[in-house]
């Protein structure tokens, strides 16, 4: 979970901004057959991939990146980051991207990932990338009513409670209830912080059994990957998975 922040455009480095479906996105990198599709986490934005694209040019990819609701240029929108609308954006996505490119791979962060979980189950991504994902959004709900003092009656009868992380919400809570992730054939390798708050390291290894991805685990990282450390953690993995 990163700030948005402006970024300038890498040296030799092709972007294109185009809308899809009223969907503010960048195309980076130069013309290839392959291409990622980059979902981002909380409090970002479309343009904190440019670092990923650069790697990923080198390696022959282009990326395509995207604004969340309520993120980067739709902040201001009528239009909430939640898991419907989540779903909604990605598929819209992924529809543009399939015919575009020969080869399509997935990257995503924290929440993009359940989202991505949630929205991709079907599509036929070549590999994908996970960076700290959120895999159990029942885990992390009801962690925040143990970090909020909120009780699940309390949220049925209420509806909707305001939090410092996010709005808990009882139709988005019994979505997450009903829909826990059980499928995912897509090859995936994940980049987990040991000392991650929002999914245990049970909740990981666990899905990484269950759905034999390649999990690389940093000791000394959160859930943000931002100490000045973390860097070339996220840099060396990339470098190594993209």
């Amino acid at each position: 979970m990163v700030a948005c922040t402006k970024t300038h455009e890498r040296v030799g480095m092709k972007n294109e901004k185009i809308i899809i479906g009223g969907i503010p996105a960048i195309i980076w990198g130069k013309h290839s057959e392959k291409a990622y599709v980059h979902v981002h986490g909380k409090f970002s934005c479309k343009e904190e991939a440019e670092t990923f694209a650069g790697i990923a040019e080198k390696k022959g990819y282009q990326t395509i990146s995207f604004d969340l609701p309520e993120h980067g240029e739709r902040k201001g929108e009528n239009y909430r980051c939640d898991i419907w609308n989540g779903m909604r954006d990605l598929s819209l996505i992924a529809d543009f991207a399939f015919p575009k490119w020969t080869v399509v791979s997935l990257f995503a962060c924290s929440l993009g990932a359940y989202f991505s979980l949630n929205a991709y189950q079907n599509r036929n991504f070549s590999k994908c990338l996970f960076q700290s994902p959120i895999v159990n959004m029942e885990y992390l709900i009801r962690e925040m009513f143990i970090w909020f003092d909120v009780s699940e009656e309390r949220l049925r009868s209420e509806g909707e409670i305001q939090t410092p992380i996010d709005p808990l919400r009882w139709d988005y809570y019994q979505y997450v209830f009903e829909h826990p992730i059980l499928t995912w054939n897509i090859p995936t390798a994940i980049l987990y912080g040991a000392k991650d708050r929002f999914q245990s390291a049970e909740i990981i290894n666990a899905f990484a059994a269950a759905h034999e991805c390649q999990l690389t685990v940093s000791e000394t990282s959160d859930h943000p990957f931002m100490q000045p450390e973390d860097i070339k953690i996220v840099t060396e993995w990339l470098e190594k998975n993209v």
